[in-house]
């Protein structure tokens, strides 16, 4: 392991992988030596991604998947054991932002859609990678969150509620595994970044007024590589 390549040796796993957030922190990852598996819907832009990564010499597998699609996760936890029998990083970044409308106009479709992947596929992560996180020398998960989560906002209440509730499972993960393996967690609320869930929130705003997603991969590169005591919690705040 040398200082420029601090992560050499390591698999990680990338939600959410195909763009913005996902896609800087996979090739930063990459940029320090892991072989990173990228998970996403769209296979063109994971392939995109790859490139990326293949062309400023590291190394990625992609992984094509719907994390709401049933035994999507246990299939990929399932390849990634017969592959390495280990994963060293995980970050959870994928997540799905519903209309933003009052509590009582909340529209059903969408928030099943936000509690099935910002919920239910964080708890299925969990679950199925426990084993090879665990068989990992220092394991680290990072969950990206949102400040909603922690502090109710009026028409935010379908996503706030799931990150609540995200926040919760990663938490009481954090504190039953502490004690018992290496694994680290950490959550990190990413603050104002430019990316299209933002766009979509804020269709008024000029991105340059906010930070790229660069800035948020390279401290979650930094936590990775540096260390954290679990729970560790911050938001990201710088702005290039």
């Amino acid at each position: 392991m040398s200082s420029e390549r601090p992560l050499e040796g390591q698999v990680a796993l990338v939600t959410g992988a195909s763009r913005g957030i996902g896609a800087a922190t996979a090739i930063a990852l990459a940029s320090a030596g892991a072989h990173v598996v990228l998970t996403a819907r769209t296979v063109k832009d994971l392939e995109g991604v790859e490139d990326k990564i293949h062309e400023a010499g590291g190394t990625a597998t992609i992984a094509p998947l719907d994390l709401a699609e049933s035994d999507s996760i246990a299939r990929l936890a399932n390849a990634v054991a017969e592959r390495w029998d280990r994963l060293d990083i995980m970050v959870i970044n994928a997540a799905f932002l519903p209309a933003l409308t009052p509590v009582t106009q909340i529209e059903a479709k969408g928030f099943n859609t936000a509690l099935t992947l910002n919920v239910l596929a964080t708890q299925a992560l969990l679950a199925n990678f426990d084993p090879l996180l665990k068989r990992a020398p220092a394991a680290r998960v990072i969950g990206l969150t949102s400040s909603v989560g922690a502090e109710p906002r009026a028409y935010w209440s379908a996503y706030g509620a799931t990150k609540a509730a995200f926040d919760n499972l990663l938490e009481s993960y954090a504190q039953e595994v502490e004690k018992i393996s290496e694994v680290k967690l950490a959550i990190v609320d990413p603050g104002a970044t430019r990316t299209v869930m933002r766009a979509r929130a804020y269709p008024g705003e000029d991105p340059s007024t906010v930070k790229p997603p660069e800035d948020v991969a390279d401290r979650i590169l930094a936590l990775v590589s540096e260390g954290f005591e679990t729970s560790h919690r911050e938001r990201v705040v710088k702005i290039s």
